[in-house]
């Protein structure tokens, strides 16, 4: 008797053992819901601007942008045509080099943000959905396996502030989904160094790179494109500014 009933113990803890398996095979990113409500990071002169570069701003193939296009100090915008560029172009004049100025205050801000409830990611964050709040990256992030989420909780005004110590890497196909009533104009990505979006990639969200922002053939940007020090490349891409 006291044989059958440990058979049936180990049995039925083995059960156990394996369901819970299961369920962390099945969910194994669990992202904390923050509390802390964010405000939203001032882009002041550079709102109005879809991309923004300090050496140049390239172009190869149908690019089609929306918005206004500034750059400072560098003097070289080009590939318009073949590109598309429905707003202005603004080249070391007033309006772009107050927007340099408002991003540097803008990317200083976004980099500078902390909460109680911060919550840490690493390395590949594909296939995550991300609630309101504050994200920090202490090395590199990559979009490569799995698409990502941003899920606004029915709040409209809800932000996302993601902190990323060196680069920003979407792989081709990769694609950025709201739900919930999330806003791209809502979504900051303070990028350390360099972002590079890959081919046919879906992106979302306000990226301020210190460095360069690289677009592969197809990939699409609803947002802001803002570069600190280095240049935008272009190659076939549709950017709106939201």
């Amino acid at each position: 008797m006291k044989i059958l009933s440990g058979i049936i113990a180990f049995v039925t803890l083995l059960i156990l053992l394996i369901a819970g398996c299961s369920k962390e095979e099945i969910n194994p990113n669990v992202i904390p819901i923050q509390t802390t409500v964010n405000t939203t990071i001032p882009l002041a002169g550079a709102t109005g601007l879809t991309l923004l570069a300090g050496s140049a701003i390239t172009n190869t193939g149908s690019t089609n942008i929306t918005g206004d296009i500034g750059l400072s100090p560098g003097t070289s915008i080009g590939g318009f045509p073949p590109g598309i560029l429905n707003g202005k172009s603004h080249i070391n004049d007033a309006i772009a080099t107050k927007a340099k100025f408002d991003l540097t205050a803008a990317y200083n801000d976004a980099a500078s943000r902390t909460t109680i409830d911060m919550v840490t990611l690493s390395g590949n964050i594909g296939g995550l959905t991300l609630t309101p709040g504050l994200y920090k990256s202490t090395s590199s992030l990559a979009l490569s396996s799995g698409d990502l989420a941003f899920d606004a909780k029915e709040n409209a005004n809800a932000i996302f502030i993601i902190q990323i110590a060196s680069s920003l890497t979407v792989t081709s196909g990769r694609k950025v989904i709201l739900s919930g009533g999330a806003s791209a104009s809502n979504i900051f990505w303070q990028v350390g160094s360099s972002a590079t979006f890959g081919t046919t990639s879906v992106f979302k969200g306000t990226v301020m790179a210190m460095q360069s922002i690289t677009f592969n053939t197809g990939a699409t940007l609803d947002g802001k494109a803002l570069a600190r020090t280095g240049a935008v490349t272009l190659a076939g891409n549709t950017i709106v500014n939201q």
